[in-house]
């Protein structure tokens, strides 16, 4: 991402904001409220609510280079591009094993694969939900109806095992969470991380770094990062808070 700007509406939100993320890589971006952690994700993932007035984002998959911008939110989707919501939606008459099921097939259908049977893809999604320690009746249900915020957060990470994406932006999946739910999420996004594919988390607090220990973790303030560091950050931040880096930045 280079020199990123986004405005919503006639607001200037993202003001010139650069980043670099590898393959085996964990990132965590942190920062107060309203300082465009949530934005740098929705616009990555292509919400059309944000407008890119200047700046770059490329995407290195397979061997080819995409401008990830001049592409449709289902493409940057199948190209293996990632979102779990801080506020994940209800999709009322849509049981989750139809939803992910559907998705899971045009992923496979756009890199040229066979798509699974209904039989073959229950089996991987119980194999998936073992990750999680997910009863097997959500599958019926519909997605993230009647689901307690633990639950919802469980699914986004279930969809992410399923569709088994190179660059994932988790948007504050910590957010409203228990204890023994921050473990089990946590646990599961350990379990999927490998050489081969990319971690983004956008938190508030390190807590969930206690869970998953990043490699980079960086300050977002005032729409651009501004302080770039190891765990040891996070912690600092959990020591001090944020004024110290507004003083700095």
């Amino acid at each position: 991402i280079k020199d990123l700007c986004v405005t919503v509406g006639d607001k200037k939100i993202l003001k010139g904001l650069n980043l670099s993320v590898q393959a085996g890589e964990v990132h965590a971006i942190m920062g107060p409220n309203g300082t465009g952690k949530s934005t740098l994700s929705k616009v990555i993932a292509g919400h059309p609510d944000y407008t890119v007035t200047s700046g770059s984002v490329e995407y290195e998959v397979n061997r080819k280079k995409i401008n990830l911008l001049e592409l449709d939110p289902e493409l940057r989707a199948r190209e293996g591009v990632f979102l779990a919501f801080q506020y994940p939606i209800e999709i009322p008459g849509v049981s989750n094993a139809e939803f992910l099921r559907t998705a899971f097939n045009e992923v496979c259908a756009h890199h040229g694969v066979e798509p699974l049977d209904p039989i073959d893809f229950n089996a991987l999604m119980l194999e998936k939900m073992k990750l999680l320690e997910m009863s097997s009746t959500m599958l019926n249900r519909p997605v993230n109806v009647d689901f307690s915020g633990g639950e919802k957060k469980r699914n986004e990470i279930l969809q992410m095992a399923v569709l088994n994406p190179k660059l994932a932006f988790l948007d504050e999946t910590d957010s409203g969470l228990d204890v023994d739910s921050m473990r089990i999420v946590a646990d599961g996004i350990n379990k999927l991380k490998s050489k081969h594919n990319a971690f983004v988390l956008i938190t508030h607090y390190q807590r969930l770094l206690d869970h998953i220990v990043p490699d980079v973790v960086h300050i977002l303030w005032d729409g651009r990062i501004v302080k770039t560091g190891d765990k040891s950050l996070a912690l600092e931040v959990e020591e001090k808070g944020y004024d110290w880096v507004k003083k700095e930045a």
